[in-house]
C-alpha cells in the first residue's frame, strides 16, 4: 500500500468521525430543545391538563372513581413534561370570578315582582371530582363564557328562592334568604364543576311600590305603637310620679317624726348628762378645795420645816460654829500666852542670872542698849540707811570672866529673840525705866521677820 492511499484512508476516517460527532451534537441539541419546549411549569393559581393518554382516575383518598379511565392527567402546581406527538396541554385558571347578579320582575310569594341585586364569588375547584366536572365542561372554554354560565345559573336559582319567600321575609330576613340561595346555587354549580365561595345581597326593591307601602304601613304602625307607648309611658310616669310624691311625703313625715323623737331623746339624754356633769363638777370643786387645803397644809408644814432648817442653818449653826471657833481661838491663845510666858520667864531667869554674873559689865551693856534711840536721832539727818540692828561689842580681848559677860548676854538675847520672839534686854530696859523699877509681865511680841543683822565693831 502506498503512502498516498494511506493518507486518503486517514482523511476519510477523520471526515467520518467529524460527521458522527456533528450528528451526535445536533441530536443532543435537538433533544435539549425538545425537553425545554415540552416542559411546563404550573403556578398555584392554575392547573395543567395533559390530554392524549388514558389513565386511571383516582380520588384524593386513593379510591378509584366511577369512571376509572380518563384521557387526561392533571398537574396542580409544580412542573411536568409533555410527551411530544401524543399529549396536548391546556391551562385552566383557579382564580376567583366576581359575578354581578341583577334579577328584575322576579315574582315572590304572593305575586309581587321584585328587583334583586347581588354579588357572587365563583371559582374552579382544585379538588376531585369537582375539577373533573369542570374539565369536562369548560376545558378550552373562555373565562367570560364560564362567568356567563355561572351568572345564568345563579340568577335562575335566585328567582327560584325569591318565589319561595314573601317580600317581607326577603327584605327583613336577608341572612335566611342568602343561606337558602347558597344552598340552591351550590348544588347546581357543583354539577357544573364550580364552587360558590360567597354571595351577598346588595339591594332589594320593587317597581310597584309594594315595599314602600309595606314600609309606610309598618311606619304608621310603629308610629301608632310609639305614640300609644308614649301616652302609656306618660300616664305611667304621671302615676308613678304621684306615687313617688306620696311616698316622699310619707317618708318625709316619718323622717320628721323620727327626727322629733330623736331630738326628744337627745334632750333627755342631754339633761341627764348635764345633771350628772353638774354633780360631777360640784364634786370636783369640793375635791379640789379639799386637795387644795391638804396641799396648803403640806405647804405650811414644808414651810415650817424650811424655816426651822433655815434658822438652824442661818442662826444656830453659825452661832455654834462661832462658839466652837472662839473656844478653839481661846484655847490656842491661852496655849500661846502660856508658852510665851514660860519662855519669857525662862529668858528672864537666864537674863537675871547672866546680869548677876556679869556685874558692872552687864550694867554697861544695858546702858549701851539705852543709847540706841540716841544714835537713831543722831543718824536721822544722814542718808537713809536701813539698819535692822546694831550691836556693839567691846574691843578688849582680855580673857577674864567679866570681859566675856557682855558678848555672852547679847548672843543669848539674840538667840532667845530668834527662837521665841521675846526681847529680854528690851524687857529689862522697860522694866528699869518704869517708876519703882517693878518688873511687870509683858505679852510676848511676835517674832521679827528674818532680817540681815549688821554688826559694827
Amino acid at each position: 500500500m502506498s503512502a498516498a492511499s494511506l493518507l486518503c484512508d486517514i482523511g476519510a476516517a477523520a471526515v467520518g468521525a467529524s460527521i458522527v460527532f456533528a450528528a451526535v451534537l445536533a441530536a443532543g441539541f435537538f433533544l435539549l430543545v425538545t425537553v425545554i419546549k415540552n416542559t411546563y411549569v404550573c403556578p398555584p393559581s392554575e392547573v395543567l391538563i395533559f390530554s392524549g393518554r388514558r389513565r386511571l382516575l383516582r380520588l384524593p383518598g386513593g379510591q378509584v372513581s366511577d369512571k376509572p379511565e380518563v384521557g387526561f392527567r392533571v398537574v396542580r402546581g409544580g412542573r411536568a413534561m409533555r410527551i411530544p406527538l401524543i399529549e396536548t396541554v391546556d391551562r385552566m385558571m383557579l382564580t376567583n370570578m366576581v359575578i354581578e347578579l341583577s334579577v328584575t320582575n322576579a315574582y315572590s310569594r304572593g305575586g309581587v315582582p321584585l328587583k334583586v341585586q347581588a354579588v357572587a364569588n365563583v371559582k374552579v375547584p382544585s379538588e376531585e371530582p369537582l375539577l373533573h366536572n369542570a374539565i369536562e365542561r369548560f376545558l378550552g372554554y373562555p373565562r367570560e363564557g364560564i362567568m356567563r354560565v355561572a351568572k345564568d345559573t345563579l340568577e335562575g336559582n335566585l328567582r327560584g328562592v325569591i318565589a319561595e319567600l314573601s317580600p317581607e321575609e326577603i327584605n327583613q330576613q336577608k341572612v335566611i334568604f342568602q343561606q337558602k340561595l347558597i344552598e340552591e346555587a351550590d348544588k347546581d354549580l357543583q354539577r357544573l364543576g364550580l364552587v360558590l365561595d360567597n354571595l351577598q345581597i346588595q339591594n332589594i326593591s320593587d317597581e310597584v311600590g309594594y315595599l314602600g307601602s309595606v314600609g309606610r304601613v309598618r311606619t304608621a304602625q310603629v308610629t301608632k305603637s310609639a305614640k300609644i307607648a308614649e301616652v302609656k309611658a306618660s300616664a305611667s310616669a304621671q302615676v308613678q310620679k304621684a306615687r313617688n310624691q306620696m311616698q316622699a311625703e310619707i317618708a318625709k313625715i316619718e323622717t320628721d317624726m323620727q327626727v322629733a323623737q330623736k331630738e326628744t331623746e337627745r334632750r333627755i339624754v342631754e339633761a341627764r348628762t348635764r345633771r350628772e356633769a353638774e354633780i360631777s363638777e360640784v364634786r370636783g370643786q369640793v375635791a379640789a378645795q379639799v386637795a387644795e387645803a391638804k396641799a396648803q397644809l403640806l405647804q405650811w408644814e414644808a414651810r415650817t420645816e424650811q424655816v426651822r432648817r433655815k434658822l438652824q442653818a442661818d442662826v444656830v449653826a453659825p452661832a455654834q460654829a462661832r462658839k466652837s471657833k472662839a473656844e478653839a481661838d481661846a484655847k490656842a491663845q491661852a496655849a500661846s500666852i502660856t508658852a510665851q510666858g514660860r519662855a519669857a520667864a525662862s529668858a528672864l531667869t537666864s537674863l537675871a542670872q547672866a546680869y548677876l554674873a556679869g556685874g558692872r559689865n552687864a550694867r554697861e551693856s544695858l546702858l549701851l542698849q539705852k543709847l540706841l534711840p540716841v544714835f537713831e536721832q543722831l543718824t536721822g539727818t544722814m542718808k537713809a540707811i536701813k539698819v535692822d540692828r546694831l550691836t556693839v561689842l567691846p574691843a578688849s580681848s582680855v580673857n577674864s570672866a567679866g570681859s566675856a559677860i557682855g558678848p555672852t548676854l547679847i548672843v543669848a538675847n539674840e538667840q532667845v529673840r530668834a527662837a521665841t520672839g521675846v526681847d529680854l534686854l528690851g524687857g529689862l530696859q522697860r522694866r528699869m525705866s518704869t517708876p519703882g523699877n517693878e518688873p511687870s509681865p509683858q505679852p510676848p511680841s511676835p517674832p521679827p521677820a528674818p532680817t540681815r543683822n549688821r554688826h559694827r565693831e
